[in-house]
């Protein structure tokens, strides 16, 4: 069962606003087609609240009471000595009275106790599944047949509205073919390694993916000022939690039972470097002054892939292990900066993708494609000559805007002036995710002869190397 006790509910979603706004998380969870139950939510945490009011009301008594009994009971024990026949019991019946009224409010307390530890569980599930309310200029939609393209982007040599073979002169071979022909990867030993949808890069192959890594991650620090940070990729259930991929994305991750070895806890496998890097700071309260706090990583991600039975099966597009260069910013709660950082971080990966010279396109999320913790989800897709007829995008990157949603639930603050202590906004993006970047770049750069020409911004990473093959 995940590790629900671990949140208090204030960590979860904003439940003020939930409550003065009921028709706003209801309408959010209907357009990302979620069903959490939000009347039922709003009823048990009515019924907590007025248990806790009675409570308290209870507990005042009890104190009047304890202060009060002490010489009442002092006075009656003195004067039952004096007292005798019928005066004497009736002074003992009111003593006893007397002596009973802090215990019975003490059961009342302890029933209310019970109560709250019921209600509790169920409350916090509930509030772990409402999701980030879209923002209102996100396209209503059921998935990612309804996003909505925004732009598209190619180098001069190349027009994604015509054939490849009008672009260069030949037919396009897809990337598992020139993998196979190059000795650039190597799927059945992968197979014997780990099973489907693992793999082996070899020779130029592996340089390839260490060359875009690289070239990606140089780029956000020494052009953008990003921080590079090396996080862990084994993490608690609470850090999942947190950062909003757990309860529902729960089956996609590699679970690591070390509960049923004699371990301390569970821990499981990241799908994105976004995990690590939003951990950093859970239950800390940070300095206003040090936001924007730009953060990179390059890390391997692990993806169960679970649903996905039949989809892109062959070659490196849909694989269980990656690397990924992930980027994070965490700053201050303002809607209109949240945005900003958006567009800039967006802004980052086309001119990567510019210098890359691969044709891509953006796409509008609609609301039925953004996942549980997005307010707003940009995706960028790729050119690959290989993909369905004639050459289709394919979806290479992911720039989420999700405002105070998993700040709040790692509990990470900051402290503003007379506001005090105030939830952060955090955004994220891909800026390299490989081997899947390799299929752009291998069938975009393929020539007649077979060979591979190496993209002119990875060739320092490649020891000056031109071609592949």
């Amino acid at each position: 069962m995940p590790a629900f006790g671990f949140y208090h509910p204030a960590l979860m979603i904003d439940l003020k606003h939930l409550r003065d706004n009921p028709e706003h998380y209801k309408l959010g969870a209907a357009r990302k087609a979620s069903n959490v139950d939000i009347d039922r939510l709003l009823t048990l945490d009515a019924q907590k609240r007025q248990s806790m009011t009675e409570m308290e009301n209870l507990r005042a008594q009890q104190r009047v009471i304890e202060k009060e009994a002490g010489p009442q009971i002092g006075k009656l024990a003195g004067a039952i000595k004096k007292a005798d026949g019928a005066e004497k019991a009736k002074l003992e019946a009111e003593l006893e009275a007397l002596k009973a009224k802090p215990a019975a409010l003490k059961s009342q307390i302890q029933q209310h106790d019970e109560r709250l530890a019921a209600l509790e569980p169920e409350i916090n599930a509930l509030l772990l599944q409402v999701p980030l309310p879209p923002d209102a200029d996100v396209p209503v939609g059921k998935g990612s047949e309804d996003n909505v393209e925004i732009r598209r982007w190619a180098p001069s040599w190349f027009d994604p509205s015509k054939a490849f073979e009008a672009n260069k002169g030949f037919k396009a071979k897809s990337h598992i073919d020139l993998v196979s022909t190059l000795k650039l990867a190597d799927f059945e030993r992968g197979v014997k390694l780990g099973g489907t949808r693992h793999y082996l890069l070899t020779g130029d192959g592996m340089r390839l993916q260490q060359a875009v890594l690289r070239f990606a991650f140089d780029t956000m620090i020494e052009k953008h000022g990003f921080t590079p940070v090396y996080v862990p990729v084994i993490v608690r259930e609470e850090t999942m939690i947190g950062t909003g991929f757990f309860p529902q994305g729960r089956e996609q991750a590699y679970h690591i039972e070390e509960s049923k070895r004699g371990g301390g806890h569970d821990a499981f496998l990241t799908g994105t470097g976004e995990v690590g890097l939003m951990g950093i700071h859970m239950n800390e309260i940070l300095d206003e002054s040090s936001f924007p706090l730009k953060y990179c990583t390059v890390s391997t991600c692990f993806r169960r892939e679970a649903g996905a039975a039949g989809k892109d099966t062959a070659g490196l597009y849909r694989i269980h292990q990656f690397e990924k260069v992930e980027q994070v910013v965490i700053t201050r709660a303002d809607e209109a900066e949240s945005r900003d950082w958006h567009k800039k971080m967006i802004s980052y990966v086309e001119g990567l993708l510019q210098a890359l010279e691969l044709p891509y396109r953006l796409l509008q999320c609609c609301t039925g494609d953004l996942g549980p913790k997005n307010a707003d989800m940009v995706d960028i897709e790729c050119w690959m000559p290989s993909r369905g007829t004639g050459g289709e995008y394919g979806e290479t990157h992911s720039a989420s805007r999700l405002y105070d949603y998993q700040c709040r639930r790692l509990n990470i603050r900051y402290r503003s002036g007379d506001k005090g202590t105030v939830v952060c906004h955090s955004l994220n993006n891909t800026v390299a995710a490989s081997p899947r970047i390799l299929i752009p770049i291998l069938e975009m750069y393929q020539n007649i002869d077979g060979t591979v020409t190496v993209p002119k911004v990875l060739r320092p990473y490649m020891g000056g190397k031109e071609k592949i093959g």
